[in-house]
């Protein structure tokens, strides 16, 4: 994907995963991306490349993408406030501040979820 100016971000339970949010690891990996979709074997793995609206691809490639994606998988339900306080805590404060930036672009039952998750408790 390198040199094809394609957005990618990985999706679901492997985001959630990578973040330590879901013990889950799924057999299957899905990215979403801004090029054509597509499968791509690596060895035995296969990615499923899925294209997708830019709107899905906020943060994509960073660390906050990996936020919005594990979210969006986990839903609000799947999130007690020990969890987003956790992620908080692992969180860098330039990841923090970038997914602040994008919660107005969120759907709006995500933008309460990641304020949380972005807005340090030290400030009042």
């Amino acid at each position: 994907m390198k040199g094809s100016g394609a957005q990618w971000q990985f999706t679901g339970a492997y985001a959630a995963n990578l973040l330590g949010l879901s013990e889950q690891v799924p057999a299957q990996i899905e990215v979403l991306t801004s090029g054509v979709s597509r499968q791509v074997q690596l060895g035995r793995l296969t990615l499923t490349l899925r294209h997708a609206s830019p709107r899905n691809l906020l943060g994509a490639g960073r660390p906050a993408g990996l936020v919005i994606q594990a979210v969006r998988y986990l839903r609000s339900d799947g999130l007690p406030v020990e969890r987003l306080d956790w992620l908080r805590s692992r969180l860098e404060a330039t990841t923090r501040r970038e997914l602040l930036t994008l919660v107005p672009d969120l759907p709006v039952w995500m933008q309460p979820i990641i304020s949380r998750i972005a807005t340090d408790p030290s400030t009042p």
